[in-house]
């Protein structure tokens, strides 16, 4: 992933995780131009005496997978562009592992994946965490680690907003177009949606019910009015969506995640390879998967990624309820309710 450039004029001192990963960034240089890149270099060093193992999804090795930077500008957080996927729980293979001393390097062109509309002085942190960070086996009460850096600056001229595809639909039926789908795929897809707009809709009749049982408790942890009422507030959207929306499925995503979104390209959906042998219904099924992407939009929920699986999940809604409400894969197992949960 890493790009041959020249010196990287702007550093800053690095953080040190709770596990001992030092993370810097550097910008290419110190202003940018309109019509430029902004290229920012991450290193990871493993700071400690052992091998460490860092989940890499939530690297630069592969591009901008995740939201992982904070960008402001004079103090404010601007919006991330780029894609929120939905994946299998990782396991040892989804790790990389640093020896002692050892560094990972990426270079990553910040201008596709974030909102550089206004010109002015940026601010860009590495700001990544997850349950699943640094293991693939949290103990229940686990809670989120991070890989964090300090802030660089930089001068950048406003540009218009660059995001990723807008491949048009070949053919449409209803209010459901596909790109790139075969007809079994396009009857695949269909199938999944009137599943989890099913799927929506009770979740949401369990909630206008008032009802607090273990199906709630479980993903999304301790009651308190506010967050029952947020995540009432999703479900609504996210049922909505599932029967109201011009949705757009795309087929032609490689990657081994289940699928993915751009959150501020509603309703465009990527699906990946393990969505096709997901089941129709139950746990990671196709249709939860669809809960799940639907709720990313910054138009319907607005969700994150952070945690992964459902022991994660789990984990999460004991130890930062209001992060398991904020969490994709919580509404999807909340919807898919599998087993099945008072």
């Amino acid at each position: 992933m890493a790009l041959a450039l020249g010196a990287f004029t702007t550093l800053v001192s690095a953080a040190v995780t709770g596990r001992g990963a030092a993370v810097t960034v550097a910008l290419e240089k110190n202003a940018f131009a309109a019509d430029e890149g902004i290229l920012a270099r991450v290193t990871i060093t493993n700071t400690t005496r052992g091998e460490l193992r860092i989940l890499r999804w939530f690297t630069p090795s592969d591009g901008v997978k995740e939201n992982l930077f904070r960008v402001t500008v004079y103090g404010k957080e601007v919006e991330y562009l780029g894609p929120d996927y939905k994946r299998p729980e990782p396991t040892a293979k989804d790790y990389i592992t640093l020896r002692p001393g050892e560094s990972l390097d990426a270079t990553v062109d910040l201008s596709g994946y974030y909102d550089f509309t206004d010109s002015g002085y940026y601010a860009v942190e590495y700001n990544a965490d997850a349950l699943n960070l640094f293991t693939n086996q949290p103990n229940m009460f686990a809670k989120p680690e991070a890989l964090k850096s300090e802030a660089v600056e930089a001068w950048v001229e406003g540009r218009e907003v660059r995001v990723g595809d807008g491949a048009t639909a070949d053919s449409v039926v209803g209010s459901t177009s596909f790109t790139g789908c075969s007809t079994s795929r396009q009857s695949s897809l269909n199938t999944a949606r009137n599943n989890a707009y099913t799927y929506a809709s009770n979740a949401l009749g369990y909630l206008n019910a008032g009802t607090t049982g273990s199906r709630y408790t479980t993903w999304f942890g301790t009651y308190s009015s506010s967050r029952y009422s947020t995540v009432r507030s999703h479900f609504s959207s996210i049922s909505n969506a599932m029967n109201n929306a011009a949705v757009n499925f795309n087929c032609t995503c490689t990657d081994s995640a289940y699928a993915y979104v751009y959150p501020t390209q509603p309703y465009k959906i990527y699906l990946c390879n393990a969505f096709w042998s997901a089941p129709s219904t139950g746990t990671d099924s196709k249709a939860g998967t669809l809960v799940h992407e639907m709720s990313h939009f910054n138009v319907v929920a607005s969700t994150d990624d952070w945690a992964y699986g459902q022991t994660a999940a789990k984990s999460l809604a004991r130890s930062n309820p209001s992060r398991a409400i904020d969490n994709a894969d919580s509404h999807e197992y909340f919807a898919e309710n599998t087993p099945a949960l008072p």
